[in-house]
């Protein structure tokens, strides 16, 4: 054997031995069939892996809408995985329930995270994400000069009065099937996700924040009836398309003219500049309280029964490094969770098509409720949203809503929260 056939045959055993010695940590991901996503992700983990000689990560996907699911079983039978994919405003009820432990990152490792992208329950970090989302109304700059209505800015945003009067200004042109659209074809999450900020800037809520106790109030006090109002208007008046609306048309309405203004996230944003020169990403309007948005998106966390939190840590701490925060905000669109990464990626740095989605997920964002009542009452919402939508008496539906978040509390002995 000559001396290089030597060496090389040395090296290969050496990392056949590094990799063996590797101790596996399992992984489960919401993301199957993103092709994207996942190659990112899976970059980062080759990266990892091929970092250290102390651990491996094995990946399992699971589709997003089966994930939730998974987890609660896995739960329940005691197989959860060493590293938790987790929605941000799941988080604080899995935490409850004993699923997640705290992360042990390194001191300052989150000092310059965008607040939507840290998981944070009694006081302590469970999740992190590397993105963040916004949603914003999407228009056109033509659309809005054309009709003279004023564009609102950040420091400026539209009034309620000023938005509504453009929405009836845009129907009287006929040039649109409705002036607004919603996302009405989309369910589950993107209802408290993307209506519950209008009801907060009207000045109600989900819950009473103060104790996270009972949703009196909060949720059918007279600003949320004067939201359940508006929010009924809009259907009854033929602003926005209703509950009824076709998946295609909430996917490729706005660019094709069927809508003036969309109100959706920065992950179409990529879609909308492709089929327009013009597109404008405005701020939420203010209803009364100030302008809200959602926060928190997807986020890592460690399992409670991992035998291996140094381990899963770690990955945690290497996979939330700049680069793979812009790597996944240049392959799917979403925020960079710190200003750095956002410098580095094509639309969110200084002067980028999509900056404004940083500044209004800074300035605009609000998580939703953080409590483990959460999973209960986004789905209370979302039916009473429904209903007020088809035309259910707005105080009767949101008196009921209320009773049955408050049932729910009482049940669960209060979440761990108390007066």
């Amino acid at each position: 054997m000559t001396y290089k056939k030597l060496l090389a045959l040395i090296a290969t055993l050496f990392i056949f031995a590094t990799a063996s010695a590797q101790t596996p940590l399992s992984m489960w991901y919401h993301g199957a069939g993103n092709e994207v996503e996942k190659n990112i992700l899976n970059g980062i983990i080759t990266d990892f892996n091929a970092s250290q000689s102390d651990w491996k990560i094995e990946l399992q996907e699971f589709p997003q809408g089966a994930y939730n699911e998974a987890v609660v079983a896995a739960a329940l039978s005691g197989s959860l995985p060493d590293i938790i994919d987790t929605d941000g405003p799941v988080m604080p009820n899995w935490a409850w329930s004993g699923y997640m432990q705290p992360l042990n990152l390194a001191e300052g490792s989150l000092d310059n995270f965008l607040p939507g992208a840290i998981g944070n329950w009694e006081g302590q970090v469970y999740s992190v994400g590397l993105w963040d989302a916004a949603v914003a109304m999407v228009t056109r700059r033509s659309t809005l000069e054309d009709n003279g209505i004023r564009i609102p800015s950040l420091e400026q945003p539209w009034t309620a009065d000023e938005f509504n009067a453009a929405l009836e200004t845009l129907k009287a042109t006929g040039k649109y099937d409705y002036p607004l659209d919603l996302g009405m074809a989309w369910t589950g999450e993107w209802y408290p996700y993307a209506f519950s900020p209008f009801l907060q800037s009207f000045g109600g809520d989900l819950i009473d924040r103060s104790t996270f106790l009972s949703a009196e109030g909060a949720l059918n006090g007279p600003e949320a009836v004067a939201f359940g109002n508006w929010w009924q208007s809009l259907f009854a008046n033929d602003m926005a398309p209703g509950t009824s609306q076709d998946g295609a048309d909430r996917d490729t309405g706005f660019a094709d003219g069927k809508y003036a203004i969309s109100w959706n996230g920065n992950w179409a944003a990529l879609g909308a500049l492709s089929a327009f020169d013009d597109v404008l990403f405005l701020p939420a309007p203010d209803f009364g309280n100030g302008p809200k948005i959602g926060a928190a998106s997807w986020q890592f966390g460690v399992s409670a029964s991992s035998k291996n939190p140094e381990g899963a840590n770690a990955f945690i701490q290497f996979a939330i490094q700049d680069k793979y925060l812009a790597a996944f905000s240049n392959g799917i669109g979403l925020i960079p969770a710190t200003a750095s990464a956002a410098a580095m990626t094509d639309n969110y740095a200084d002067g980028g098509a999509m900056a404004v989605f940083f500044e209004l997920s800074k300035q605009q964002a609000l998580i939703r409720p953080p409590t483990p009542g959460y999973v209960v009452m986004a789905l209370v919402f979302e039916k009473a949203l429904a209903d007020i939508a088809n035309g259910a008496d707005v105080q009767d539906t949101l008196d009921a809503a209320v009773d049955e978040i408050n049932a729910d509390i009482e049940k669960n002995k209060g979440y761990g929260f108390s007066n």
